[in-house]
């Protein structure tokens, strides 16, 4: 991730998605602050994300789009409840990030039946790059 603005707009979006359901729980938040400061947002700014609105940019490379949907697939799956509004929404944002539609279904089954939810990057990588074959 090149620039701070990018680093803000993607953090910008795991905050739009961790409230789909109606509430931020405390899980989400932290979760959502830990990547904050492995990209090197401070408090300060990481708060006042909170009272902004959701700023519209495109990730370029198809890799930070992967990164990005499993991130937030992660945040959904972080408080322990999977809701079906949560569902909808990523499915509908990995659409957005022209992420390929069935790699993102099987994802998802397998972070759904992943005692963790966490799937290895190869994995990951590998559903998304079998429609380059």
């Amino acid at each position: 991730m090149d620039t701070h603005i990018e680093k803000i707009n993607l953090l910008s979006e795991m905050i739009a998605f961790s409230v789909v359901d109606g509430r931020l729980h405390e899980r989400e938040y932290q979760f959502v602050w830990i990547v904050a400061q492995e990209l090197g947002i401070s408090k300060k700014e990481f708060s006042e994300l909170f009272h902004q609105e959701l700023p519209t940019g495109v990730i370029k490379s198809e890799f930070e789009r992967i990164q990005q949907f499993y991130r937030l697939a992660l945040l959904m799956h972080i408080d322990g409840v999977l809701h079906q509004k949560e569902e909808d929404a990523i499915r509908q944002i990995a659409i957005n990030m022209g992420l390929n539609p069935s790699a993102t279904n099987r994802v998802l089954k397998l972070m759904k039946t992943s005692p963790s939810a966490i799937i290895s990057p190869n994995v990951l990588l590998d559903h998304f790059q079998e429609q380059h074959n």
